[in-house]
């Protein structure tokens, strides 16, 4: 399976009048994620679904995504919102969905939380030395068989000004 980790395009800075949930994406953050959504479908990247973290601005993210064409399907996953811990969405999420190994699956979320979980998926634990910038992307090929922490191949990290 392939596994794309996406984060989330510019969002509004955080103020004290506004929950950080409902931080919505910024005009410009929305120009470069449709850019980056446009160049990824130019590219042929097809998801089979896209799970996104119930936050405004990473629903956002994957709606431009889904505009695009880059998917017909979408949810959100509770697993993606800040601080989700990867160990319990591969049991809990992944596993009980029995994906085919063909499968691209596209997760919208944050940082640190994706770049972490991009870690523990290559070498089963976080190391705090990859970033993914707002609309960037990882891509990281997942084992057959077998839990994939520790035991996955990163194929793509791309900032998003390469998309551009």
């Amino acid at each position: 399976m392939e596994l794309y980790l996406i984060r989330h395009g510019i969002a509004e800075e955080r103020r004290p009048d506004i929950k950080d949930e409902e931080r919505s994406l910024t005009k410009e953050g929305r120009q470069k994620t449709e850019k980056v959504a446009q160049r990824l479908e130019k590219l042929g990247l097809h998801f089979d679904l896209i799970a996104t973290s119930p936050l405004v601005r990473a629903c956002q993210t994957a709606e431009i995504l889904i505009a695009a064409g880059l998917s017909s399907k979408l949810e959100e996953c509770t697993y993606l919102a800040p601080d989700g811990r990867i160990d319990s969405w591969v049991v809990d999420w992944l596993e009980a969905r029995n994906y085919s190994p063909q499968t691209q699956l596209a997760l919208v979320g944050h940082e640190p939380d994706l770049s972490a979980w991009a870690e523990i998926l290559l070498w089963g634990q976080a190391k705090a030395t990859l970033v993914l910038k707002k609309a960037g992307m990882i891509g990281v090929k997942l084992p057959e068989k077998g839990s994939p922490l520790g035991r996955s191949q990163m194929f793509w990290l791309t900032p998003p000004k390469y998309l551009l």
